[in-house]
């Protein structure tokens, strides 16, 4: 489980205490759930061990990739633009790719384009769109033959995660806009029913998602 666009000292702790793998921040001006480096850096200070960091970025410039790389020292970078795999690849750290669901037909033909990717996280926007729209895509579309994790994203929340988990048996799923009062801004009580629903779910899967 990853709480992404994470802005906040109170919501970071909130959702480690709530036993997220992972806690994504936004590092991507052009995301309305932005944040600054500095601000960043602090937050991931607090991170506890055994939670990975994982910095989002978009179709961004390598020097400020290699800024973020040196300031946050994330764990994975995940890619949510149109990035090749070369230009993902030069900067020598783990990471997730993000699938444009919207606009990929073929997730396999997609996927084999990244062969070094530790995962891909499968969300709802379209090529050139952003992630945290709210907005699900149809879950059955979800590969059953590619041998690589598969992170599910967009539109998730408290109500509709456990279905989202039967039908789609991702390795893990991701939640942003599905847990905030307003962008960039969690809302404590749907961060927990989120975490309680996946849980749920996950009880009464053979391989619960993460």
């Amino acid at each position: 489980m990853k709480f992404c666009g994470l802005t906040r000292r109170e919501d970071v702790d909130a959702a480690m205490t709530l036993g997220v793998d992972a806690i994504g921040f936004v590092l991507t001006r052009r995301s309305k759930r932005f944040v600054e480096l500095d601000l960043a850096a602090s937050l991931r200070a607090g991170v506890a061990p055994f939670v990975d960091v994982v910095a989002l970025v978009m179709d961004d410039e390598p020097a400020w990739i290699e800024e973020v790389i040196s300031r946050l020292a994330p764990d994975l970078l995940q890619f949510h633009g149109g990035e090749t795999a070369d230009f993902c690849t030069q900067f020598g750290r783990r990471y997730l790719k993000a699938v444009p669901m919207a606009s990929v037909v073929d997730v396999a033909a997609y996927v084999r384009e990244h062969p070094q990717a530790a995962g891909f996280l499968l969300d709802s926007h379209a090529v050139g769109g952003q992630g945290g729209t709210g907005e699900a895509f149809d879950w059955k579309r979800m590969p059953r033959d590619v041998a690589r994790p598969l992170i599910l994203a967009g539109g998730l929340h408290a109500g509709n995660v456990e279905q989202a988990v039967r039908v789609a048996r991702p390795y893990a799923v991701d939640v942003s806009s599905g847990i905030e009062a307003s962008p960039g801004i969690k809302d404590v009580s749907r961060m927990k029913q989120f975490a309680q629903a996946l849980y749920q779910a996950g009880a009464s899967n053979d391989q619960p998602a993460h």
